[in-house]
């Protein structure tokens, strides 16, 4: 799929990655973009950049992805890309942690995709192409050892970009999933934890990435090419790759929550 001409919504526009793939979505030619996120004005210097649109989205509410979506076909008539990439920064610990942490975590990381596929999909299907992506996280094919709710919801999000991929990549529409490990934004700090074992890429990189993996119609946006291999081998020998794990729990969450107590 080509960018250029195209109408492409990015949740999470204001900021990180999300800033770097409208950027990029811009100055490849795209015809217009909506820089969505909760955060206005932010979004709207962003916009102001690129001559594009900003809509203030709360990705937790089905009903502010509907307005969205309802406001850039006013715009612009249809939506042929849809970036689904906000996203929230998980809190170190496990099942303790209080209900509403997990809750926003589902909606944010999980429930946001599927309402933006009810509301994109079918218009994408109808016109026999469209391109939506999921930004999940390695977090979502490996895990992360520091947030328990971070490394569910993400393999939540993978998991609904493969269904969606399976069910409607022979109808025209492309679905890829962003799986990076740490990225220099704003939700990682300090020196970024487990997730920044292969060093930590600037969110052009993702956005090159985003743009090679649209064009040649790829599932999974790999910006960290480590990733793959330690996929291949979670699957080839889950125990042991469940014993090494473990071994990074106790060096990167353990001693923080030591000090805690």
């Amino acid at each position: 799929m080509d960018i250029r001409n195209k109408v492409a919504i990015v949740t999470g526009g204001a900021s990180g990655i999300g800033r770097s793939i409208a950027q990029r979505f811009a100055a490849d030619g795209a015809r217009a973009v909506v820089v969505a996120d909760v955060n206005l004005e932010r979004a709207e210097e962003v916009a102001r950049d690129i001559k594009g649109l900003a809509v203030r989205c709360d990705v937790s509410q089905e009903a502010d992805i509907q307005a969205l979506v309802s406001t850039t076909r006013q715009h612009y008539g249809q939506v042929d890309a849809y970036v689904s990439n906000a996203g929230i920064l998980g809190r170190m610990g496990g099942f303790e942690l209080e209900d509403p942490l997990w809750d926003a975590m589902w909606q944010i990381h999980a429930m946001a995709h599927v309402w933006a596929a009810r509301a994109v999909v079918p218009e994408m299907v109808a016109r026999g192409e469209g391109f939506f992506m999921v930004t999940a996280s390695a977090a979502g094919l490996l895990t992360i050892v520091e947030s328990a709710p971070y490394a569910v919801t993400k393999h939540a999000a993978v998991a609904f970009a493969e269904w969606l991929r399976i069910a409607y990549g022979r109808k025209g529409l492309r679905v890829s999933c962003l799986c990076p490990q740490s990225v220099r934004t704003d939700m990682v700090t300090g020196d970024g934890g487990s997730a920044s074992h292969d060093g930590i890429i600037s969110p052009e990189q993702v956005a090159q990435d985003v743009v090679d993996t649209l064009r040649d119609e790829k599932f999974l946006v790999l910006p960290h090419p480590e990733v793959a291999q330690y996929f291949r081998n979670k699957g080839q020998d889950y125990e042991r790759w469940i014993g090494g794990m473990q071994k990074m729990h106790a060096r990167h969450a353990e001693p923080d929550r030591d000090q805690e107590r």
